[in-house]
């Protein structure tokens, strides 16, 4: 079972976000406040930020969330323990979001790569450690999303997912012949993201990211080490200019196939 710890990585970062937590006690929208990403899991360096969610009600009007950014904002900018933690690394400023917990598929389209909605409730209610809870609110929507969301949007989904997958490997053939090599090379990386996307649909496991931890969630989360082998060596391309892409696109077909259609 895949376990995390909470961790900060510079004293400044910690200072931060407890003065976030008290600060949002006093704000009547709010219903949670949550640490996410690299500090959650305990993967952050100094030059990380400081990722923070606030839990508000979904009936919390427009007018009072542009008053909550608009607060925020004027925090951010001008309160010293803030400063102090841009000061530690060369990315380390927070990064804050309100969320309603109303989680909704996003746009995907034929050539968007892979959408956020997984992302969006496994970062918000499976890998985040709550800091202060005001009610059920956190516990409420774990309750609704966990394990795994219903099992009809979970199909259609991942027949989505493989459509658009397999429609962008589909098109890598034709664009080698033409030398749209770098077309060629967006249309596998966004298939690489859809192939993650698809393996956690069809394993009814939230995701932390398409584009980086990789080795962390395939190995750890997904314990799939043998297939994570066989991940990087689909980037190594020593001819840019070649078949090589096609062939990688076939293989990532074939192990696509192998890890998600046949145990779908």
């Amino acid at each position: 079972m895949y376990v995390f710890y909470p961790a900060y990585p510079t004293e400044a970062h910690a200072i931060a976000a407890q003065w976030i937590t008290e600060w949002f006690q006093h704000v009547p929208e709010a219903r949670a406040v949550l640490l996410t990403c690299s500090c959650a899991r305990g993967k952050a360096t100094p030059d990380s930020c400081l990722d923070i969610c606030v839990l508000i009600p979904p009936e919390t009007s427009p007018e009072s969330q542009a008053r909550l950014w608009q607060d925020w904002a004027e925090i951010d900018r001008s309160e010293q323990v803030f400063i102090n933690l841009r000061k530690v690394g060369k990315y380390s400023q927070v990064d804050l979001s309100f969320s309603d917990g109303s989680f909704q598929p996003g746009y995907h389209g034929w050539t968007s790569g892979p959408d956020e909605f997984e992302l969006e409730v496994g970062n918000t209610l499976v890998y985040s450690v709550p800091l202060w809870e005001r009610n059920r609110m956190y516990q409420d929507l774990r309750a609704q999303w966990l394990p795994y969301y219903a099992e009809k949007l979970r199909i259609e989904r991942l027949q989505m997912v493989t459509k658009y997958g397999f429609n962008n490997l589909d098109h890598i053939p034709s664009y080698a012949g033409r030398g749209l090599y770098f077309q060629c090379f967006q249309r596998f990386y966004h298939a690489f993201g859809e192939f993650l996307q698809a393996l956690f649909i069809s394993r009814k496991i939230y995701p932390i990211a398409y584009d980086k931890w990789v080795r962390e969630q395939v190995v750890e989360i997904l314990d799939l080490p043998d297939l994570y082998s066989e991940l990087p060596r689909l980037f190594e391309i020593q001819h840019f200019e070649s078949d090589e892409i096609p062939h990688k696109a076939a293989r990532l077909r074939n192990l696509w196939e192998r890890y998600i259609t046949g145990e779908s």
